[in-house]
């Protein structure tokens, strides 16, 4: 019989041993009864006002064990292509119609797994104060990726600027419109670029992130808004399929939907963006 000094086959000797249980009951005394397996995450994110909430989410997933590291991207093709490939575990920057036509597109085996936030899109303007102001011919910039494309010429109709035929649908098209009144001259570009073009344009519909970033003022600029109920844009934490019932997600996403990240959603965009939870 080996002594209670000698080293096993593993080099874990008997006094070793009962020093890893101790240290495994004093981290289940520390999680509430639950051993939580000390993991790291990336998560990609918007640059921006997302950098700041999301520090707070770190900081809550923190105390759950989870250190998460957040990957920051400038543009909304990167996250889905870097969560695709591996890079990261995680992004949070999306809606669902979004994520569809990027499935339809590429085959993203990506699926949502708690919301995060929504954010109404909204009509802005330096050169009108009203959309009855927006003169024949005027040019109005829109996003040019599908689902905010569509978004944005819904906005349009229900300001009575322009006509869609009937079921175009979320994902309308400029070739879906029927009817423009005003002949309005729709400039279809980067949803990072409508913002930054605003003083050429008569008007720009433009996400909230990217019209704080432009330096837009959504209180004094923004003269339409798409209404909030039965809104499909809810953005969500996204997560490769495989990964969906990972116990990471869980930690993850209720570290998301906390008061505290609420509170930092209301500070950081001036209360232009909504906790969608």
């Amino acid at each position: 019989m080996r002594s209670p000094s000698t080293p096993s086959l593993f080099g874990v000797t008997r006094r070793n041993a009962l020093g890893l249980v101790a240290a495994s009951m004093a981290l289940m005394a520390m999680g509430g009864g639950h051993a939580f397996a000390a993991e790291s995450v990336k998560v990609g994110i918007m640059a921006g006002e997302d950098e700041e909430v999301w520090k707070v989410v770190a900081a809550e997933a923190a105390k759950n064990g989870l250190e998460v590291e957040r990957v920051v991207f400038s543009d909304y093709v990167q996250p889905n292509e870097a969560l695709a490939n591996g890079e990261i575990q995680a992004n949070a920057f999306q809606h669902q119609p979004y994520l569809d036509a990027q499935v339809q597109q590429h085959g993203y085996k990506i699926v949502p797994v708690g919301y995060t936030l929504i954010q109404p899109i909204g009509l802005y303007s330096r050169k009108h104060k009203s959309v009855a102001e927006i003169p024949d011919g005027g040019s109005i910039g829109i996003p040019n990726d599908p689902s905010n494309a569509g978004r944005a010429l819904n906005l349009l109709q229900a300001q009575g600027l322009l006509k869609l035929r009937d079921g175009a649908g979320i994902l309308a098209t400029a070739i879906d419109v029927e009817s423009n009144p005003k002949n309005i001259q729709i400039r279809e570009l980067d949803a990072g670029i409508v913002g930054r073009s605003i003083d050429d344009l008569d008007a720009g519909v433009v996400n909230t992130d990217w019209a704080l970033k432009s330096g837009i003022d959504p209180q004094k600029e923004r003269i339409a808004q798409e209404p909030l109920e039965n809104n499909p844009y809810r953005n969500f934490i996204a997560v490769n399929e495989g990964d969906k019932d990972a116990p990471w997600v869980k930690t993850l996403v209720a570290a998301y939907q906390t008061d505290a990240v609420k509170d930092a959603l209301a500070k950081w965009y001036k209360g232009t963006t909504l906790a969608a939870w």
